[in-house]
């Protein structure tokens, strides 16, 4: 049963939208975002109070701190995209942030966005191929407001461009072009490879008719 303790702030400056964290002792919780023209959005967590099932039907109730709770949070949101990874997700010290924990926060995110715009630049100059940059990258070019020739958005043509028909690509689940134009004459398949044996008659009748 959980119980309810002090609180704390959990702090996002990222516009992302982060699924449901979920743990035994509280269930699940949703990190919120920020809405258009808000700097940040604030999560609270309170302190709960786990069970351990220690068998023989006997249990042991363990203490988990609001702090706790939000700063394995926050370590599990920021560490989401490897070593040194950051997006904008910490604890605030008060019940909201202060000016210099954003200003930290922002200058974190930024360098840490810096980083993956830099790898999408090696990555362009050494492949020229747009498959290779990844969402995260492109993400992070796009809140930076940078332009780069790698940055795009794949959408699909609403029409063909040779034969001006709609696009009906996934129609079916099977893609236009794996069609054969029209449909093919079936034929029998027979055993043996697919020829029978002429009888000695009908061999004789082929060499009259010169056949």
């Amino acid at each position: 049963m959980n119980t309810e303790s002090s609180t704390v702030v959990l702090v996002n400056i990222s516009t992302e939208k982060w699924p449901p964290r979920h743990r035994t002792y509280f269930g699940s919780l949703e990190v919120r975002s920020p809405e258009p023209g808000e700097p940040y959005a604030i999560t609270t967590i309170r302190g709960c109070t786990g069970v351990i099932d220690m068998g023989d039907k006997r249990t042991m109730d363990y203490r988990v701190t609001a702090r706790e709770i939000a700063e394995d949070i926050a370590r599990e949101i920021n560490s989401d995209s490897g070593e040194g990874s950051f997006h904008g997700v910490f604890v605030a010290a008060g019940a909201a942030p202060t000016e210099a924990e954003l200003a930290d926060a922002r200058r974190r995110l930024e360098e840490f966005q810096r980083r993956l715009v830099a790898a999408a630049d090696l990555e362009w100059e050494r492949t020229k191929n747009p498959m290779f940059i990844t969402d995260l990258e492109r993400r992070a070019a796009r809140q930076l407001g940078l332009e780069k020739p790698w940055l795009y958005d794949a959408k699909p043509l609403a029409d063909c461009p040779v034969c001006a028909e709609k696009n009906q690509t996934r129609r079916g689940g099977v893609p236009l072009l794996w069609r054969h134009p029209r449909p093919r004459k079936s034929r029998a398949v027979r055993p043996g490879g697919g020829r029978t044996k002429r009888t000695p008659q009908e061999s004789r009748g082929s060499a009259r008719s010169g056949k």
